[in-house]
């Protein structure tokens, strides 16, 4: 799987254009609707700004909210909006995925060039669980429109393999036994605290907010918890990011094996603007923490990316 972000590239010409201060030399014209349609298999509909959006709802499934069949029509629909920018086009979009569907949805994306930029849900008291997946990208209009093509093919893959959404990942439940903390502490390379046989790595940061400096006593880290034993376990985690490191950390969780639960925000006017992925995973102990720490390899790398690019 690639594990690059997703980037736009400037063009030549339109760098030049800038440094002179005129506008770019190559602007697009608008989204053509045929384009979209060929690529996605989905009939467009353009706004007056010139936006061209296609959709899906899930009559699939068939959903309950506080007890009432929740028609489609109320918030079951997937949609994705395409506009054109100087060089070349975005999309925008969101996606109703059911908990079995989040890993097919999330890997389709990252495998075609796409970003996933919030996992959440929208409802109390659904049946069954449902969530929203928002997804984003730069680049032809074309390749977008393909690009959410494969993201709902993979959810209605899911839902022709097993109609009805899974109750659970399936497997063997770890049950409780020993850790050796020392060893999953190697791995991730920072230290370990065992609790009521709950094995846990904290790693704060810092940040400011309302003009106070604030840090890992506030909330402002990145976890990993390890239940059940060494031969069996269970890894549920939060990693707390940049905009920058959400991709790549996305990325290495779902490379381990490791299932994305939710992406969002926990504070407002931080700095920098932070965000939250939390996580879950099966499997040795050893392997589960070998994995949170390839994501923790990966947002480090991004880091480093992000510095550099600021400094110059």
């Amino acid at each position: 799987m690639n594990c690059r972000p997703f980037r736009s590239v400037i063009s030549v010409a339109a760098m030049l254009a800038w440094v002179v201060g005129a506008a770019p030399a190559f602007a697009k014209g608008p989204i053509d609707p045929q384009v979209v349609a060929e690529a996605s298999g989905a009939k467009p509909t353009v706004a007056d700004d010139g936006v061209v959006r296609i959709g899906w709802s899930r009559h699939d499934v068939e959903v309950t909210v506080d007890g009432m069949p929740l028609p489609p029509a109320a918030g079951l629909g997937s949609w994705a909006a395409f506009t054109a920018t100087d060089t070349r086009a975005m999309v925008m979009g969101d996606t109703v995925v059911f908990q079995d569907e989040v890993d097919a949805a999330m890997d389709a994306a990252f495998a075609h060039g796409l970003e996933v930029t919030a996992l959440h849900n929208h409802f109390f008291y659904d049946s069954p669980k449902v969530y929203f997946m928002h997804i984003g990208g730069e680049g032809e209009a074309e390749s977008l429109a393909a690009a959410v093509k494969t993201v709902w093919e993979a959810i209605r893959a899911v839902r022709a393999a097993r109609p009805q959404p899974a109750t659970g990942f399936g497997g063997d439940t770890p049950v409780a036994g020993e850790f050796d903390a020392d060893v999953l502490a190697e791995i991730v390379e920072h230290r370990a605290s065992v609790n009521e046989g709950v094995v846990k790595i904290t790693i704060g940061r810092e940040g400011r907010m309302h003009g106070q400096t604030i840090g890992a006593s506030m909330g402002l880290t990145t976890w990993a918890a390890f239940s059940g034993s060494d031969a069996l376990a269970t890894i549920d985690g939060d990693f707390i990011m940049t905009a920058d490191e959400v991709q790549p950390v996305l990325r290495a969780l779902r490379e381990a094996g490791l299932h994305v639960v939710a992406l969002h925000n926990h504070m407002m006017g931080e700095q920098p603007g932070f965000y939250f992925t939390h996580f879950w995973g099966k499997g040795p102990a050893a392997e589960l923490a070998r994995g949170f720490r390839g994501a923790l390899d990966a947002q480090a790398a991004a880091g480093e990316i992000a510095a550099a690019h600021t400094t110059h």
